[in-house]
């Protein structure tokens, strides 16, 4: 991928969306590329009610989603003042967040989502950005709900482990890679992740990335004592990393999602915004 020309980004009713769709414009203004900001929220299942309480509780409902409806779009408007960025668009879907995400994201190049805070309302459901990662089909860019605020991709921490969920992500990071001023890549207990390291863990991954003109040094870490997603989270600091990159390992069964350790780590705990690919 040699550049992002569209850009879906999630916009909920949680607090930290206009913070994404900033993120989101940000992005869109370095390609040129034009930022799809769709607003959708999870599905909310009906109670068990008489007919006349369940008209009640749906008219109650219908009020207090027509009034975040209006306060998103009160965000949106907002961000595009303060950005100056014109090439937006505002778009809704009364389908399930996820199941609208996953059809946005066919027609995008990078899907922007928030990482979820179950202490404030949001409107989707718990797993969302789990279940966004294994059904959006395209790199997923999930930003903190609390971080610090920094341009991103000048200093960017690859996590690579030879994997094709971790090679989907790198081609998928690709064009700011391009624009970073430096890329850190770092395998983690390459010897054991098998034969596809290569002889030397990093050093072709390193190679492909020198070729597309990226500014790149490859390191390896071992180290048995530490969880391996905490040990990038400390690198990232190390190195004052603005994005990380790495793969999500996961599949869906039986509707139960499960994740590698790392990713659900990544997930919990981010500090920084993380560019994945499943």
């Amino acid at each position: 991928m040699s550049e992002y020309k569209t850009i879906l980004v999630h916009y909920d009713a949680g607090r930290t969306a206009p913070t994404r769709l900033d993120i989101a414009l940000e992005i869109g203004a370095k390609f040129d590329a034009h930022v799809a900001c769709l607003y959708a929220l999870s599905a909310m299942p009906m109670p068990s009610l008489s007919h006349e309480a369940a008209d009640i509780v749906r008219e109650v409902q219908q009020r207090a989603g027509a009034e975040m409806l209006s306060n998103a779009r009160s965000g949106y408007d907002g961000c595009l003042r303060r950005s100056g960025y014109a090439k937006a668009e505002w778009r809704t879907s009364s389908r399930d967040a996820l199941d609208a995400v996953a059809l946005h994201a066919r027609y995008a190049d990078l899907v922007v989502i928030g990482q979820k805070n179950e202490e404030w309302a949001s409107g989707v459901s718990k797993n969302f950005e789990r279940n966004v990662l294994l059904a959006a089909g395209r790199p997923v860019l999930v930003v903190p709900y609390a971080f610090e605020r920094r341009p991103l991709g000048r200093q960017v921490l690859v996590a690579w482990n030879a994997s094709y969920e971790a090679a989907h992500a790198v081609s998928g990071a690709l064009p700011l890679l391009k624009q970073a001023g430096h890329v850190h890549v770092i395998a983690f207990n390459p010897d054991e992740s098998g034969v596809a390291h290569g002889q030397e863990p990093g050093a072709d991954v390193g190679l492909f990335l020198t070729r597309h003109g990226v500014k790149v040094t490859v390191s390896r870490h071992d180290a048995q004592d530490v969880d391996v997603g905490n040990q990038l989270l400390s690198r990232a600091f190390d190195v004052s990393a603005d994005l990380i990159v790495m793969g999500a390992w996961g599949h869906s069964r039986l509707q139960e999602l499960v994740l590698g350790g790392v990713t659900r780590t990544i997930l919990e705990s981010m500090t920084v915004p993380v560019l994945m690919a499943h």
